[in-house]
This record gives C-alpha cells, structure tokens and sequence, in this order.
C-alpha cells in the first residue's frame, strides 16, 4: 500500500528507513534527495529470482560464506540505495538487520529497467565504486539478455568480461558461477 509523504526539508537516511514499508515503491536516497521508482515489472522480477536461485545455488556449492538477497537497503556514504541484488558476507545478515553494513557486501547486481536506464548503467556504479563493493554487475535485457561483469580497481569499475546470451560464460568471482542469461527473463 503506497503511503502519501509528508516531509520538510532534506531527507536523512533515518527518514527513509522510518518510512512504512511499501512492496510498490522502491525509496532510495542520493544526497539529501529521496527518489522513488515503482516496483519492477514482471520480466525483471522473473530475471531477478533466477539470477538470485542461480548465485545461490553456485555460492552453496562451494560453501561460501555469503548470503543473496533481492531489494535490500544498503547504505551508501552518499544515501542509501536498493540494488536489485546484493551478495553480502552471511555474519552481516545474522541479526536480520533493516540494511546491510557497505563493508560486507561482495558485489552489487542492477538489471537495466526501462525508467531507470540513467541510474543503473551510469549512477548507481559510480555510487558503488566509490563506496568500493569489490563486483559490480549489470544484466540487460534488452534486445537479449547480458550480463555485464565488472570488477573494481584505483576506484573505478573495470570491465571484466560480458555473458552473452546462447554461451555459457564461467566468473571466478566472487565465487565460482557459470551462467547463459539465455533463460533469465523467458517465460
């Protein structure tokens, strides 16, 4: 249920986080600007619980100490976001914390919607960057699915590799993980 918000002034990471939860509206902050972005569609929630069953499975397999999760909060030292994945270190998620502490998560994952195209390719990973999340991944799926993989280095994200769609591509990092982003948003 979408709440109306009455709120003066900037907007503090606590404002955010005492708002009531809302399954229909992504809240994120940037500075002392709150922005709002309606759920995502059913192509990307279809993407989205793949790719995490996926990392799940290949970061159980070998027994890595991490837990996966979808539409989490995490604070950045410039607001707080909510990417659409996160990997974080399994002791930062013990207590069922409101946000994940930056310096337990592994990699951050952004599928590419429609409204929000600015934000994942180019603000959000300079966010990451210089928050220094060590991965940094982004499926587009649009015209076919790929999963771009970058890795950081000197405070910047490197382009490591591109999984395209028809080829398995094997990562490394941050555990070991075969994927074709063939099937991630099919029916």
């Amino acid at each position: 249920m979408s709440a109306a918000i009455d709120h003066t002034g900037p907007w503090t990471v606590a404002d955010v986080l005492a708002l009531p939860e809302d399954r229909t509206t992504r809240y994120e902050l940037l500075g002392e600007s709150l922005l709002m972005s309606p759920a995502p569609g059913v192509r990307h929630q279809r993407a989205s619980f793949r790719l995490h069953v996926a990392l799940d499975a290949a970061a159980r397999a070998v027994g890595a100490p991490v837990e996966i999760l979808e539409g989490v909060n995490v604070v950045l030292p410039s607001g707080l976001v909510v990417p659409d994945l996160v990997v974080a270190d399994a002791g930062a998620t013990a207590d069922d914390p409101v946000t994940v502490d930056i310096e337990a998560v592994q990699l951050v994952v952004e599928l590419v919607s429609p409204g929000n195209r600015t934000m994942d390719r180019r603000i959000k990973p300079m966010l990451y960057a210089e928050a220094a999340i060590p991965h940094f991944w982004r499926l587009e799926l649009d015209p076919a699915p790929m999963l771009v993989v970058y890795e950081l280095h000197g405070g910047r994200y490197v382009e490591r590799t591109t999984a395209l769609a028809g080829a398995t591509t094997r990562l490394d990092a941050p555990f070991p993980f075969a994927i074709d982003p063939v099937g991630l948003s099919r029916q």
